[in-house]
């Protein structure tokens, strides 16, 4: 399967490694860093609710949903790295994450029909539903694209560069979302399809 931008994720994680030493350091909790990305997400949704400058909101927005991106790899490696791994612990990452994407797609309803943006997040939220799925089920987890999380972050900053094209790009993201949940779910059949072998 295509991972897409996910294939960087080894190398974003070493560049993460300094702070995250920091963080450890100072006995930052997991959990704090979780809620963190949430608040970035969130914050990312209201500036692209309430400020009218499309470069500037995309500036923002770009500054805003890289932190995002930065706390979903760190909480995840922090609780690792410190021996606060637990179960409970991924269940708050997971709605973390969730939480984050949701909030800032909720920006969008200030100026795209609300049907379109609620079909977003559904289909945004569909390829983690999957992986989580399989991950239950025993597979592996799958991750990657044509169209995951990484790719989202960067459908909405060009959301916010380009507002009054958000019904075309909402509409790419969702369909891409749906895509990449499909090919989730095919390679998750092939993997307990021949496990059960």
């Amino acid at each position: 399967m295509n991972r897409g931008l996910y294939a960087l994720k080894p190398w974003y994680a070493d560049r993460l490694a300094g702070t995250r030493r920091r963080l450890a350091a100072r006995g930052v909790a997991p959990g704090t860093v979780t809620a963190a990305g949430v608040g970035f997400g969130a914050l990312a949704g209201l500036v692209l609710a309430t400020v009218p400058s499309a470069p500037v909101a995309a500036v923002l927005v770009a500054a805003l949903l890289a932190l995002r991106l930065a706390a979903a790899n760190l909480d995840g490696a922090l609780a690792r790295d410190t021996g606060a791994s637990s179960r409970w612990g991924a269940v708050v990452n997971e709605l973390g994450d969730r939480a984050a994407e949701l909030a800032v797609l909720a920006g969008c309803l200030a100026f795209a029909p609300p049907w379109l943006v609620l079909l977003a997040m559904l289909a945004a939220s569909a390829p983690s539903w999957v992986a989580l799925a399989g991950a239950a089920a025993g597979a592996p987890r799958t991750n990657g694209g044509p169209v995951g999380k990484t790719e989202r972050c960067l459908l909405l900053v060009v959301v916010a560069a380009l507002p009054a094209h958000a019904g075309a790009l909402l509409t790419a993201l969702a369909a891409g979302s749906a895509v990449t949940a499909a090919l989730r779910l095919r390679t998750l059949h092939r993997t307990l399809t021949a496990a059960a072998r």
